[in-house]
């Protein structure tokens, strides 16, 4: 440690943070305050000692990530950023918990200067983070010049965390560890705050595995465990930590939860409440620390944090020396870098990716995966994969474009490729891909079966939460998933993302539809999309004059418009708009005037003018028939309470698709036959 901070002075340096949480949860009368207490001399020691940063430019892209995965102890990261110099004054510290504050009950990405990513759920942390190192070292192989690049390359910063014994109970943590394993993130590096005590009691009621033993099976460097309180084996730990090339490391590090407190450290009544006025003292006078004022910061501590920050920015202004030598002696490679991370786009990009689909009948998976591979193309900063699906084009993998990892083969840099195979691990595949987009480099898809979107919905709400521009792609996305029967076939699913605030959801009806939904997210997207796409072949939709592309993008459109005013809407979106179409031709032999509405995207179509929804969807009294073979209620804002939405009730059935249809009344006659009896009520 620097000279000037003796053992006394770092003391209280550590004094200040615990204290700041107890004070803080205190005066909310909610919160944490034991994983603060016993986290503050090792959080410290890695704020201090470890991590890059520039607290007035949180963005800057050479910075090492921090990711506290158990954020509860929110109270410790809000003290850190506050001394360490980021835009988070003393006021909001003493507003914890409260509306309007940036200091939320667990941190939120993008509200809190410094907090790389909205943590809570346990496990997603860790994982969100394994994401983040993957990326990184995609940057450092892509943009720079490979494990032997120049100093300034971009990538080359490490991902550190802290998880606690909770984390290591979530299956997402095993999941995402095992991946980590697999690819060998050197640069990722854990603290594992091993306190032993859950809020039920110590971890021994419920949780015995060996920890060391389950990391090192799964190719991480393990060490410890070393007392937390002990700075200067822990400093030599993570200084080890960084000279693994290949392979994470986890660091077991001991702490007593609630330490300082009398009567509650060590004990699970110090998770979650308030330690009490009476035990606030107690603890106060026994660390010699003031009882008044609360949230308190000694001169000398404030003296020793802002040398640290200006050191911290000395360091990034040799940091960026470094770099513009790169960019000087590589210029090419950093306008790509340049490129990737302003998200620089083909000014045509959505026609270059309709182009050659307007009269092509297949199945939307299949066009998704064209259209991927010419955005892969057009858009070199495209990275993703599949849960093990590439075979069912879920997403297929890109070509000629390398694979992530060690089946890169003999000799070939892992992180060269752009194909990331995730292996059957649902849950972390959607927490390393906003990891990966978090890091604000490479534009992350990943995909699957829409039915195994349950096991993601966790990382699908972090992604909406958060805002971060991660791309979803399903497949299989309806009972017409046919013979697999009921456990593989998605009913309730695009009822329930769509849900989701702040999540855009797509089920397009062909191919044109398809890439302009690529397009849209690309190029528009503000947070998650999701693709919801059909296992089976769909007629190409043939649209009426005056129809131009960016209709699509309205969220819903006419495709068979009608003469003259409707008597009946039919609304329909992705494999059922053709077989809308069809109905509608065989209501016009009864005379029955259909107007056909393609919906691809309602949370677009929500946000449209009334004017343009009413046009579309007249509140007159004509009746309207919303069509999607699933649940369908998404749709009955615009049937209305006595409409008529014509889905699934039950959960499907195992047998060949066709039959599926004629069983659940999704054929043109059957339908057509539907529309006419609620036109006769």
């Amino acid at each position: 440690m620097p000279s000037d901070c003796t053992p006394q002075l770092r003391e209280r340096v550590e004094n200040t943070l615990r204290f700041l949480a107890v004070d803080a949860v205190q005066k909310a009368n909610s919160g944490h305050p034991g994983a603060p207490m016993g986290l503050a001399a090792p959080a410290f020691e890695l704020f201090d000692q470890h991590l890059r940063f520039d607290p007035t430019s949180p963005d800057w892209p050479l910075r090492d990530r921090f990711v506290l995965s158990g954020g509860h102890a929110s109270t410790l990261l809000y003290g850190l950023l506050h001394l360490f110099g980021y835009d988070l004054p003393m006021e909001q510290i003493e507003r914890f918990r409260q509306l309007g504050s940036k200091t939320p009950g667990h941190p939120e990405y993008g509200l809190t200067p410094g907090v790389e990513l909205t943590t809570g759920p346990l496990g997603q942390g860790f994982a969100h983070g394994v994401g983040m190192a993957l990326a990184a070292r995609m940057t450092r192989s892509r943009f720079g010049t490979g494990a032997d690049g120049h100093q300034g390359a971009p990538g080359q910063h490490f991902v550190y965390g802290i998880a606690g014994d909770g984390d290591m109970m979530e299956g997402l943590t095993a999941e995402a560890a095992s991946l980590a394993g697999h690819l060998g993130l050197g640069n990722l590096i854990y603290l594992y705050d091993d306190n032993r005590i859950t809020i039920d009691g110590a971890t021994g009621i419920s949780f015995s595995e060996d920890v060391q033993r389950r990391f090192e099976a799964q190719g991480w460097h393990v060490q410890g465990p070393i007392d937390g309180q002990q700075v200067l084996e822990l400093r030599a730990a993570l200084e080890a930590a960084r000279e693994q090339v290949d392979r994470p490391s986890l660091i077991i590090t001991r702490t007593v939860i609630g330490r300082g407190s009398p009567a509650v450290a060590g004990k699970n009544k110090a998770h979650g409440a308030p330690l009490g006025a009476e035990e606030v003292k107690r603890a106060k006078q026994a660390a010699g620390w003031p009882l008044a004022p609360e949230f308190v910061v000694p001169d000398d501590v404030r003296a020793y944090c802002a040398a640290r920050i200006e050191a911290k920015r000395e360091q990034r202004r040799e940091i960026d020396t470094r770099h513009q030598a790169w960019r000087e002696a590589n210029p090419e490679c950093a306008e790509a870098w340049d490129a990737a991370r302003d998200r620089k786009l083909p000014g045509d990009l959505a026609e270059r990716l309709v182009e050659g689909l307007e009269d092509v009948a297949d199945a939307t998976r299949n066009h998704s995966g064209a259209v991927l591979q010419k955005l892969s193309q057009l858009v070199p900063h495209v990275v993703g994969g599949s849960a093990d699906l590439a075979g069912s084009a879920a997403p297929p993998l890109l070509a000629d474009a390398g694979v992530v990892g060690p089946a890169a083969g003999e000799g070939v840099d892992p992180f060269a490729g752009r194909n990331i195979h995730f292996g059957v691990r649902e849950h972390a595949m959607a927490a390393i891909t906003n990891g990966i987009a978090l890091d604000g480099t490479f534009i992350a898809y990943s995909g699957t079966f829409l039915i195994f979107s349950d096991y993601m919905r966790p990382a699908l709400r972090l992604a909406a939460l958060m805002r971060v521009r991660s791309l979803f792609v399903f497949t299989h996305d309806s009972f017409f998933v046919g013979e697999d029967g009921p456990t593989h076939q998605p009913v309730e699913q695009l009822d329930s993302l769509r849900l989701i605030p702040d999540l855009t959801l797509f089920r397009p009806a062909d191919g044109v539809e398809t890439a302009m939904a690529y397009a849209w997210i690309v190029q528009r997207a503000e947070g998650p999309a999701l693709l919801s796409l059909s296992r089976q072949k769909l007629a190409a939709l043939e649209r009426p004059a005056g129809f131009e592309l960016e209709d699509i993008w309205k969220g819903a459109y006419p495709v068979q418009p009608g003469e003259g005013e409707p008597d009946v809407v039919l609304m329909a979106s992705g494999s059922e708009v053709a077989l809308a179409c069809q109905a509608a031709a065989r209501l016009a032999a009864s005379g029955v005037v259909a107007r056909v509405i393609s919906a691809p995207c309602l949370e677009l179509f929500a946000a449209q003018p009334e004017s343009y929804q009413l046009a579309l969807v007249p509140n007159d009294g004509t009746p309207v028939v919303a069509i999607e073979a699933g649940r369908g209620e998404s749709f009955r804002r615009y049937v209305g309470r006595d409409g008529l939405i014509l889905g699934v009730q039950g959960f499907g059935a195992s047998a060949p698709a066709a039959d599926l249809a004629e069983e659940f009344g999704f054929t043109p006659e059957q339908v057509a036959e539907r529309v006419l009896a609620k036109l006769r009520l």
